[in-house]
């Protein structure tokens, strides 16, 4: 897409968001009149300013507005609706860390509602800008693919999912090259491209045949730009590798990589920083605050030693970290190289009730806020897990790009607790590495949510 149209397209929807939001707010002060104190009473601007800011936290937080977003409907609603919640999560967080107990309810309820209802309405009103665009001639591209093969199939497949208007002409391929029937007619070939691509006024020229293949093609990018038509080369990456590839620039550089790791941003490292920093401080303010004496002083009558494990762990990076769980066990020689199992008699009464619960893990909020660890991730190993696995796993170090978490993808979908086979380790590496490669905050709150869920029914896997 043109990256100018994109912007005004980002800067419209933000700001028809940000217009909504307040008028919604203005509305509804109106509605209430005298019901309510003065228009200028200092908590009712606060709360205006704190709905204005917690919307664009919501909507950076979600990556709301980012150009593959805004292409899709049906993404742009589902960024829509996770930033709603958490808009009503920092208004609720607003309300009570600041403790705004002056407001009336029914007013930020009513505010609340209409939001959601005026930003329902902003996404309707994207339908008819979307609708717009399809129907005007001025915003379609008329395309025309060189090359009829594998590339040229998948890059059809692309452009018709294309939320904007593009119609694809057809080939232009020599025919002795078209064994089968084809999708789209051949409207060409490749001595006459460019007076194809005049009939049908296409403005566009996909080529799926690189200039090694043939060296006409350069002749082509020369003529299509006499010829005021846009040349995109589309390269076959099967050539340097069989295995899905994800494509970025280093400044004017492709550059070839075996996945896509959204953490690699330093933005999205940042989002997830935060968010950690958050829960995990909440966490030990309103929970470890009166967990940790609790508990220390059951795990110490239970049995006498330290209440808290301290174990060296591979982290991000493949750097080892200490990471701390209430005790479970008796002080024992061999914990740090047996894995806990069904029915070891190294853990203790109270420590079979802290693991079957998973109580035992709460003290990793204070990795968590430190920075070693995030919530949600891989689960850390033991150094002698890492030196084994890795051996024998062809991508077991994959999983360590990311911080190690408290809970994860692999545990939520039955892969926690003890390992008896190689098997079920490569599952949760496979897991961990899903992880890894379609990260997003909402997918972190899903997992601490389903984990939450497991937390309370319980876990067949926890030993």
């Amino acid at each position: 897409m043109n990256q100018q149209f994109f912007r005004l397209l980002r800067f419209l929807f933000i700001f028809l968001d940000l217009l909504m939001l307040n008028i919604s707010f203005v509305v509804d002060r109106s509605f209430y009149g005298s019901k309510l104190p003065d228009p200028l009473n200092s908590k009712y601007i606060n709360l205006w300013i704190a709905f204005n800011a917690a919307w664009m936290i919501a909507s950076w937080f979600s990556n709301l507005y980012s150009q593959n977003n805004i292409l899709t409907f049906e993404m742009f609603s589902r960024k829509t609706l996770r930033s709603y919640i958490y808009f009503l999560a920092l208004i609720m967080l607003f309300i009570v860390l600041f403790k705004q107990e002056g407001l009336s309810r029914l007013f930020v309820m009513t505010v609340l509602i209409s939001t959601g209802f005026v930003i329902f309405v902003n996404r309707l009103v994207y339908i008819v800008i979307a609708q717009y665009i399809r129907n005007r001639e001025e915003f379609a591209r008329k395309v025309i693919i060189v090359g009829y093969n594998e590339v040229s199939k998948r890059l059809v497949q692309q452009l018709e999912e294309d939320t904007l208007n593009t119609k694809i002409i057809g080939y232009c391929e020599d025919e002795q090259e078209v064994h089968e029937l084809s999708t789209y007619p051949i409207v060409g070939n490749l001595q006459n491209i460019i007076e194809v691509s005049k009939q049908y006024q296409a403005n566009e020229i996909f080529s799926t045949i690189a200039p090694d293949e043939n060296d006409k093609i350069y002749e082509l990018m020369q003529q299509a730009d006499r010829a005021c038509i846009r040349f995109k080369l589309v390269p076959n990456f099967d050539t340097f590798t069989r295995m899905p590839v994800h494509v970025d620039y280093f400044g004017s550089l492709p550059v070839l990589s075996l996945r896509k790791e959204p953490l690699d941003d330093i933005a999205n490292r940042v989002r997830k920083r935060i968010y950690d920093f958050v829960i995990s401080s909440l966490m030990i303010i309103l929970v470890l605050s009166w967990m940790i004496p609790l508990i220390g002083l059951l795990i110490w009558l239970d049995s006498r030693g330290p209440i808290f494990f301290i174990q060296v762990r591979t982290g991000k990076d493949n750097q080892p970290f200490r990471c701390i769980k209430f005790r479970s066990m008796k002080v024992n020689k061999d914990s740090d190289m047996l894995q806990a199992t069904k029915g070891d008699v190294r853990v203790t009464k109270f420590g079979k009730f802290l693991r079957k619960s998973s109580l035992d893990e709460f003290p990793q909020f204070l990795n968590v806020f430190t920075g070693s660890m995030s919530i949600v991730g891989p689960r850390p190993h033991m150094l002698k897990h890492t030196d084994d696995y890795s051996v024998v796993i062809n991508k077991y170090m994959v999983r360590q790009f990311v911080k190690p978490g408290i809970t994860g993808w692999a545990q939520i979908n039955g892969f926690r607790g003890e390992t008896r086979s190689v098997w079920e380790m490569e599952r949760r590496v496979e897991c961990d590495i899903w992880y890894l490669e379609n990260w997003s905050l909402w997918l972190d709150t899903r997992i601490i949510f389903l984990t939450t869920y497991k937390l309370f029914v319980g876990d067949i896997n926890a030993v």
